[in-house]
């Protein structure tokens, strides 16, 4: 058996071994391994040529195996948050999406397998990324600017997870997982299960999951006391619990692949439903649909100018509504692809990289009586290359370039709010170049530059009525232009044994970011008087450090080792000084990791400071510390490898207010709770 760093870690894992990309997503026959000992991976989202990430400039961070099932939350933004640049969004339990180094929505792309999964969570905050933890098999998130590769909507970094849907590699016989548990400040009831049928060149895939709970269990009241000193007297002081806030949510997928040799080619087609409260008004509920066919293939060890072909498209149909006390008041559609090409080229001298294409179009609307932005379609297309060159083996470059083209065009569909908006064209490009220096068996240095250019989205350009989420009046800007951004990473690495350990600093300088400013004035909607807010383009910067670091502390009866990790992001407008909004705080992180055979333990403090750096008329945050703790058990039975465990969640019962969180006064996190759970692969 493992040592418990591998066994009860709780904290993002990064790989240095060299592997075939398949490795990444291997299918649940070979994953069953991974109780016993990790597989070398190589992040496929960061660069396409499968790298290793002590290889990658840029840095990167993924999740999988023990680690994932641990911290594994209802939402994709609670399950990173804590991982270094990563915060979220917190609308309440059941809302979540993730931030990285201060920057959210249409900065941040969420994938699924590489390509997008839409939905609507980066137009609004009480918008669900509809995508479950339950059914991802790993994660890998690339922080600071992916836009090389993925365009200018990733200007903040990427967020891809990946699962076996589409097995990659061939198997014969059947295997499979299952996940199950109990607890929380919610009170979830959560599983999932998948199965794989192979037989040496067919495969096939099926999994499901479903999850439910309870309304959020809080200490204290849900109005922050600085809140509760602004409201009415008349105003309703829920305490104990946070109202409005249970939920539940299930899909399921069905698979298939051909796999041979050099290559593979399958499709998937799978189905998302959730149904949760929105805290921020108790009569109120969304539901919401997701359906997505993908296809992937690649071809591998060919002859001629290319060596490898990659392959990826989805189509996702997605739909949510708003209830309101019972009754739709809004319905929100978003449908469309997008594909990606890879094409591997044979090395030139010492030169070896990849082009490719990529190529979308979505149509999003909005129909009822809080539809603030009209119906619109946007295309694109883009063509990028990565090149890289290993000058020796203490020094590797990395050069890149993307071009694309992408139009935003509105219909005003009968509202008179949104007639004759213009029509508007984009032509953003980007480039990088980075650098890994080793500079001891142990050490090394990166270096990673880049400068990108961002089209403004559809809600940015023609938003204009009352975003009830946020409670103001929003305004978009039709003659926005693109956001530029200059950036850069600059990071010392360390690893030897089972230590190791990462420090980094990060620099972004933006021309025309474009922010959602207050201006000052009101308009009065259903009786209420909202404040008027308007998208414009603003000079902002920026930066911060972000460290991470295991070591081994004893080894002899059992094996002890510490866990340190640490971030600090500041926002700010060049212009005027004042803060961004929503930029979380200085956050450390210590933790004590002891395994002895089959079992682990692990005992977590988290500190975050408080925020009082925010913008005029906003509240501040106060600072909080922790105390978490797990016990697993992991062992063999019935051909099967087990992963049982019991975890405490905020055992110190504080009061938690992200600030990050645009909801942060009115619905803190869950307080003192027991989670268990067992998981099993064969």
């Amino acid at each position: 058996m493992t040592s418990l760093c591998a066994q009860a870690d709780e904290t993002s894992s990064t790989s240095s071994a060299s592997s075939t990309q398949q490795a990444a997503t291997a299918a649940p026959a070979q994953l069953a391994t991974s109780f016993e000992a990790a597989l070398p991976t190589t992040f496929v989202t960061g660069n396409p040529l499968g790298r290793a990430a002590a290889d990658l400039a840029a840095p990167v961070t993924e999740l999988d195996g023990r680690a994932l099932a641990l911290r594994r939350a209802a939402t994709l933004g609670e399950t990173l948050d804590g991982l270094p640049g990563v915060s979220a969004t917190s609308y309440g339990p059941n809302v979540s999406r993730p931030i990285i180094r201060g920057l959210d929505g249409d900065r941040i792309r969420v994938l699924q397998n590489g390509t997008a999964s839409l939905d609507a969570s980066s137009l609004s905050y009480d918008h669900a990324v509809a995508q479950d933890p339950l059914s991802i098999e790993r994660v890998e998130i690339v922080r600071g600017p992916a836009a090389l590769l993925y365009g200018g909507n990733a200007v903040g970094g990427v967020v891809n997870t990946i699962d076996n849907r589409i097995p990659r590699e061939s198997f014969t016989g059947v295997s499979g997982a299952t996940d199950v548990s109990y607890g929380g400040a919610n009170r979830e009831r959560a599983g999932a299960a998948q199965l794989e049928f192979g037989n040496g060149q067919f495969a096939l895939h099926i999994d499901g999951f479903a999850r439910k709970s309870a309304d959020l269990r809080i200490p204290g009241f849900a109005r922050s006391a600085q809140q509760r000193a602004r409201d009415d007297e008349d105003t309703p002081q829920a305490s104990g619990t946070l109202p409005n806030s249970d939920g539940q949510t299930s899909g399921a997928a069905a698979g298939a692949s051909w796999t041979w040799a050099n290559g593979y080619a399958g499709l998937s087609y799978s189905g998302y439903d959730a149904d949760y409260g929105t805290v921020a008004e108790e009569n109120t509920r969304i539901r919401l649909r997701q359906q997505r066919l993908a296809l992937a293939s690649e071809v591998r060890n060919l002859s001629g100018p290319f060596t490898a072909l990659k392959f990826d498209f989805g189509y996702t149909d997605y739909e949510h509504k708003e209830i309101e006390n019972g009754q739709t008041g809004t319905t929100f559609k978003h449908h469309g692809y997008e594909g990606r090409i890879e094409a591997r080229h044979a090395k030139i001298g010492p030169i070896e990289g990849a082009v490719g294409v990529q190529f979308s179009q979505s149509t999003f609307s909005a129909l009822g009586e809080e539809a603030f932005v009209p119906k619109s379609d946007t295309d694109n297309v883009a063509l990028f290359a990565l090149e890289e060159w290993a000058v020796n083996q203490a020094v590797k470059l990395s050069f890149g370039a993307r071009i694309e083209h992408s139009s935003v065009k509105p219909s005003a569909g009968g509202n008179d709010r949104f007639e004759n908006l213009p029509l508007r064209n984009f032509t953003p490009g980007s480039v990088s170049a980075g650098a890994v220096f080793a500079l001891a068996p142990a050490w090394s240095v990166a270096l990673n530059t880049s400068y990108t250019e961002r089209a403004p989205t559809f809600y940015e350009l023609y938003a204009n009525g009352p975003h009830l989420a946020t409670g103001v009046f929003e305004i978009g800007n039709p003659q926005a232009k693109l956001e530029k951004a200059f950036s850069t990473d600059l990071s010392l690495r360390y690893e030897r044994g089972p230590n190791k350990g990462s420090v980094g600093v990060f620099y972004s300088r933006f021309t025309n970011f474009i922010a959602l400013n207050n201006t000052g004035q009101t308009v009065e909607e259903d009786d209420k008087s909202l404040p008027v807010y308007q998208y414009a383009g603003v000079p902002a910067d920026l930066y911060g450090f972000e460290a991470e670091g295991r070591a081994r502390v004893w080894q002899g009866y059992g094996n002890l080792d510490v866990e340190l990790r640490g971030d600090y992001t500041i926002g700010r407008n060049r212009d005027t000084g004042e803060p961004l909004p929503r930029i979380a705080p200085l956050r450390l992180t210590a933790a004590l990791v002891y395994g002895l055979g089959h079992w682990g333990a692990r005992l977590e403090m988290v500190h975050a400071s408080n925020q009082g750096r925010v913008p005029v008329n906003d509240l501040t945050t106060r600072g909080y510390t922790t105390l978490g703790a797990a016990l697993t058990y992991q062992f063999k039975t019935g051909g099967a490898q087990w992963l049982a465990y019991l975890k405490g969640e905020n055992l110190t019962n504080q009061e938690v207010r992200l600030a990050s969180s645009v909801l942060r006064d009115i619905a803190p996190q869950g307080g003192r709770a027991v989670r268990v759970g067992l998981r099993t692969t064969f």
